[in-house]
């Protein structure tokens, strides 16, 4: 008995090519930043860009690190990044719980209400957000200007104001697809409405916010246009604005800028890869129903 090699289909190679060329398009910028920033700037003035390093250092990582003094903007960034984070999980969650767990008859309008805040472009509303901003007081423990303007809070509650949408919509679909027994059985054994919210729900929802801690994690840590349009105080600013302290005015060093990019998006890689299973597990789990 003879065995003919099965044929591998046309679409599924074209497919395959496809997806490599993808991936390799993908991490063509990313590699490229690493090997300029292991190169010194003689090496590249002399050699241009794409030429064979004559020799790899990792000098730029450290002349990065101390000249744009980035444990300073880290610390700022965490101010801002982890309570507008847990912020968005929290109250996304509550919402969600509601328009998913209970019938009333604006429950639809409200998802969608929330849902249409993606729509809106953000910088159609920097301008009034700005005066906004400048006209809202604060007592001086929280803010220097004694205005939401220049100050973390008004960071952190653009981001939640922004956020709040997606992850409403994505959390109310997948609670959507957990049983209505499971709230039925907590009623009966005497759980109140945000008991069965904190002890039931909340636990079954892991993964979904896992999916969301890692990919809102990632937007607010790199966002750039608030930070510049809000906080007016070099000092105060995030992570992402360190790196114009890479440059000077006539001169710039591309290959130490290389070097404090990639420093930069470090948290972001640390933090997809630490929470890699759940995230993928969180996009995959209640994909077929709500």
């Amino acid at each position: 008995m003879t065995f003919r090699p099965r044929s591998i289909p046309l679409g599924r190679i074209a497919l395959h090519v496809f997806l490599v060329l993808t991936c390799l398009a993908t991490l063509a910028p990313l590699l490229w930043a690493l090997y300029a920033s292991l190169r010194t700037y003689d090496d590249t003035a002399r050699n241009g860009y794409f030429s064979v390093a004559e020799s790899l250092t990792f000098d730029n990582f450290t002349s990065a690190w101390t000249q744009a003094d980035l444990p300073h903007y880290y610390l700022n960034t965490l101010i801002v990044t982890l309570p507008a984070l847990l912020l968005v999980l929290l109250l996304s969650s509550m919402v969600a719980f509601g328009v998913s767990r209970f019938s009333f008859r604006f429950n639809l309008v409200l998802l969608m209400l929330f849902t249409a805040g993606n729509l809106l472009p953000q910088q159609v509303i920097v301008t009034p957000l700005y005066r906004l901003y400048l006209l809202t007081p604060l007592p001086r423990w929280l803010s220097d200007s004694e205005v939401l303007l220049d100050s973390q809070l008004g960071l952190v509650l653009i981001h939640v104001a922004f956020q709040s949408g997606f992850c409403v919509f994505v959390l109310s679909n997948y609670m959507k697809t957990i049983p209505n027994e499971i709230g039925e059985a907590a009623r009966v054994d005497g759980a109140g409405v945000f008991r069965q919210y904190w002890q039931v729900i909340l636990p079954l929802c892991r993964p979904a916010l896992a999916a969301l801690a890692t990919l809102e994690f990632t937007w607010i840590y790199n966002d750039f246009l608030w930070a510049l349009v809000l906080i007016q105080t070099g000092d105060k600013m995030p992570i992402t604005s360190a790196l114009q302290n890479l440059k000077g005015t006539f001169f710039v060093d591309n290959n130490l800028v290389a070097a404090g990019s990639l420093l930069v998006a470090l948290p972001t890689l640390v933090v997809f890869f630490t929470l890699q299973r759940q995230f993928i597990g969180g996009l995959t789990l209640g994909s077929t129903k709500g």
